[in-house]
This record gives structure tokens, sequence and C-alpha cells, in this order.
């Protein structure tokens, strides 16, 4: 059976953020790679030139050219991706040990004050990486480091413990410690701002989800409710028909136009429970409808209109161009909570303006009531957030809320300095479409 399109959204939204945390991590490791390239460029440069060590310069600068093609390779070919697995993760970590290490072999080996570089690389790894991937790099860089120790490299830096130690090794070591602690502070940070920004849009799928069961909730009683009015409904609306044709009602127009109207509310009452009925049996996929964003509004504002008591309702079409669209059940009952809500807040004035631009649908519902509470706006959208102390009130923009977002829309609320509120309903074309729904079944 076809999953509603709010699950749907919220179980892409869960999958999205778990191959945006690798696509993250990639783009930090991509980062580091670039500061290590230019640093080592210029310490390199330094000691060669400034310090007066002779350096194998050719194959350390062939390390850093193969190094910063890696780095451009993996930028090409992780640009656009969706997804980066732990293994990608972790062969990046392995090249970079790899260059470090034979970078250190060529200047110096396990006398280089650069070598404690080898924990800015498990500090990464222990951050990036899965547990046992993690511990993997801690024994490559214990491996690497015991390598330069036992096998020197052809240059001989003096390293003596005491006032010999010379100047040089003394300030490589400092900067190495100023080059690690900067380097994780900045690191460590930054994914704790993404930790912190995934675990935020976790919470909000969580209330969502919350939401959502709320409204499943909401429509099992409702269909059930439904079910249940059916048969008294048929009923009245027998009864009425035959008092219609009784003498005493015919022969008193009042009482007799009193019945007429009491029967059309009974027939409009058993055409709503029959669409809550249809449309609890039936999909959006299973039985789309096609039609047009035009005759959809009009046929949407002129069903609104008959059967409310509407007062001084103004309806603006500014649509440009005529779209092929799915009549959509659930859309329709979104604009008409909105309506609702401002026709029954409003003093003289309800209007609707529908206008397209960028691909999207602008619905904006203004009236002159006295305009939303400010503790209204900060709950909107949240399930009884209503100013009518009456039990059941605040669902309307609740409900169409997740319709909206459903549809990957917005809704937003507001007072203007002119005063009444405005509700603005912004829906992406996309996700009216027939094709697109064609495409989907």
């Amino acid at each position: 059976m076809p999953q509603p399109l709010s699950s749907i959204a919220a179980a892409r939204h869960a999958h999205d953020d778990g191959q945006s945390a690798g696509v993250n991590s990639m783009r930090q490791l991509v980062e580091l790679r670039w500061i290590a390239v230019v640093g080592q460029l210029l310490t390199i440069s330094l000691v060669h030139f400034g310090l007066d060590i002779a350096l194998p310069l050719l194959p350390m600068l062939a390390v850093l050219a193969i190094l910063a093609v890696f780095n451009l390779a993996s930028m090409l070919r992780w640009r656009g991706r969706e997804r980066v697995t732990n293994a990608a993760l972790m062969f990046g970590l392995v090249v970079d040990v790899a260059a470090l290490t034979v970078q250190l072999y060529l200047s110096g080996g396990i006398t280089n004050p650069f070598a404690p570089l080898y924990l800015l690389q498990v500090g990464v790894a222990a951050v990036l990486l899965r547990g046992w991937s993690s511990w993997m790099i801690v024994g490559l860089t214990t491996a690497c480091i015991v390598a330069l120790a036992l096998f020197p490299g052809p240059v001989s830096l003096p390293a003596r413990g005491g006032r010999d130690m010379p100047d040089h090794y003394v300030l490589g070591l400092l900067l190495c410690f100023v080059l690690i602690a900067t380097l994780l502070v900045g690191f460590v940070t930054r994914i704790g701002r993404i930790v912190r920004a995934r675990d935020a849009r976790l919470a909000a799928l969580r209330q969502r989800a919350a939401e959502e069961e709320h409204i499943v909730r909401m429509g099992l009683l409702a269909s059930g409710a439904a079910h249940e009015l059916g048969t008294p409904l048929a009923t009245m609306a027998v009864i009425l028909g035959d008092w219609r044709h009784l003498p005493q009602f015919q022969s008193d127009p009042e009482l007799l136009q009193d019945v007429s109207e009491m029967q059309a509310q009974v027939l409009r009452c058993k055409a709503i429970v029959s669409g809550i009925l249809a449309s609890a049996g039936e999909t959006r996929a299973e039985a789309p409808r096609g039609t047009t964003l035009r005759a959809f509004l009009d046929g949407l504002v002129a069903e609104w209109q008959g059967s409310r008591v509407v007062r001084g309702f103004e309806y603006r079409d500014l649509v440009e161009d005529e779209f092929a669209i799915v009549s959509d059940a659930g859309l329709q009952q979104m604009l008409w909570n909105v309506l609702d809500n401002a026709l029954e807040a409003s003093r003289s004035r309800v209007t609707l303006e529908a206008s397209t631009g960028d691909g999207q649908l602008l619905l904006r519902v203004a009236d002159d009531g006295p305009g939303f509470a400010p503790a209204i706006l900060e709950r909107l959208g949240k399930p009884y957030n209503s100013s009518k102390d009456a039990p059941g009130r605040g669902l309307g923009l609740f409900l169409a809320l997740n319709v909206a977002r459903a549809l990957g829309g917005t809704i937003v609320a507001d007072n203007p300095p002119a005063g009444g509120a405005t509700v603005t309903v912004t829906l992406p074309l996309r996700a009216l479409s027939l094709e697109q729904d064609d495409d989907e079944h």
C-alpha cells in the first residue's frame, strides 16, 4: 500500500541525515589535507632555505604534488555525491598517514620535531571513523613511527637532551604543538557544530513523527465517527423528506422553509461523511484525478463559498500560466481550513490571492480581524493552539501545516502593519504536478 506523503518525506529526511554526515566528514578531510599541503610547503621552504638544513627537495615536493593531486581527485569524485562510506574516509586517512611518513623519513625521521603530527591523524580518525577503523589508524601510525625510529632517513637531525638541544628543534616542537592544538580545536569545533545541527534536525523529525501519529489517530477517529454517523443521518434525511409532504408543513410556508433548510444541511453532512470515508480508503497514488491549477482553485473557491455563509470575500487569480496538477482532497481541505479560520476571525472582509513564480504556488489568505496573538504565532502549527476556549479547537492550522509540509511547502502567518492577519501558503508546483504523480505511480 502506498505510504502517506508525510511519512515518505520524513523517511527521506532521516536518510539524508545519515548520508550528509559522511559527506561533511569527507569535506573536512579535504580541507585539512589542503592545509597540510600548504603547511608542509612552507615548512620545507623555511627549513631548507631559512635554517640551511639540506633537504631532498625533489622527492619531498613530489610527495606534496601527489598529495595535492589526490586531494583534487577526491574533490572531483565526491562533489555532488549523496553518500560517503566509512571505507572511503579511512582510505583518505591512510593516504595522509603514508604521505606524512614519507615526508618525515626524508627529513630526519623520528628526530623530526613534527613527528607528533601523527596525533592529529589519530584525533581525526577518532572523530570521523567507526571504532574499529579508528583503532586501525592507531596501529598504522604506531607502526610508522616505530619504522621511522628503526630506519633512519637520508637526513640526520641532531636531537640531544639538556642545554645542548639545538634551537631549531625546540622551535619545531613548539610550532608542532601549536599546529596540532589549533587544528584539533578548529576541527573538533566544526564537527561539533555539524553534530549539533544533525541532532537538532533529528529532534525536529521526532517531533514531526509525533505530530503525524497524532494526525493518524485523528484520522482513525474521524473515519470511525463518519461510519457511525452515516445511518442516523440517512434516517434524518428520510424523515425530513416525509415531513415536507405533510399537510401541516405544506400549509405553513415558513415552517416548510425551515424543514427544507434542515434537509439541505443534513444532506451536506451526509456529503461530508461520504467524503471522509472515501478519503480514508483512497490515496493520491491509487486514484489520481487530473485537472488544471486554475480549475482546481476556481472549483475550491466556488464550493467553499457555496457551503458557507461568506461575507465580503474576494478572490484574486494571479496565476501566470496553466499547470496540469492532481486534484488532491488533502490540499483542498487544507485551504478550506485556512479560509474558515480567516472567515471566523474577520469583521467584514476575507481575501484569497493565488499567484505563481519560481516554480512555487503562493496562496495568501488575509482578513481584517484582530490578528494573531503573539502566543499563537510562537506556537504556530502546534495542535490545540487556539485563542478560543473550547475543546478541540486549534486544529485547523495544525492540519494545514502538516499537509503543506508533506508536499514540501511552508505556511507562514503574520500580522501586517495595516491590521488583520495574513496566512501565506507556499507549495512547489512540482509536488502538485500530474506528470510527477504519474511517474511515482
